[in-house]
């Protein structure tokens, strides 16, 4: 596969960053951290939203897609994968950008977690009120 052109692309959420490689291949395989798509995420909900992209944009060719991510949680994860192969599909095939647009797959979800606050236990959270 090393000879073979492939289309890369970044994908963030949270703490969770992807680094995306999309080559035009025979069939649609998945390699997430060196193994395997239902290796890597037991969760169907979350393999339904990694793949997405391509589902939606139906691309007569296939793809093998190969991913590096870090940091984060599972759910993260899933979502900069998915920002990532968005992002790579538009680079790929401008004229996808308007499907991918109105999906909502090509803008980097802005919420983080907020910072403590000094005096406060979590960012929000105060201690309980005492009288005495």
């Amino acid at each position: 596969m090393a000879d073979k052109k492939y289309i890369a692309a970044i994908g963030r959420r949270k703490n969770a960053t992807a680094q995306v490689r999309l080559t035009p291949d025979s069939k649609r395989t998945f390699v997430i951290n060196e193994r395997t798509l239902d290796d890597y995420v037991s969760i169907e909900e979350y393999r339904k939203l990694i793949q997405s992209p391509l589902n939606l944009v139906e691309t007569k060719d296939e793809f093998h897609v190969s991913i590096v991510v870090r940091g984060g949680g599972i759910s993260a994860q899933a979502d900069a994968i998915r920002h990532g192969i968005a992002r790579a599909l538009e680079k790929y095939n401008p004229e996808l950008r308007g499907d991918l647009k109105s999906a909502g797959y090509l803008k980097r979800d802005p919420r983080r977690k907020e910072r403590k606050k000094p005096g406060l236990r979590k960012a929000r959270k105060r201690p309980a009120w005492s009288k005495r």
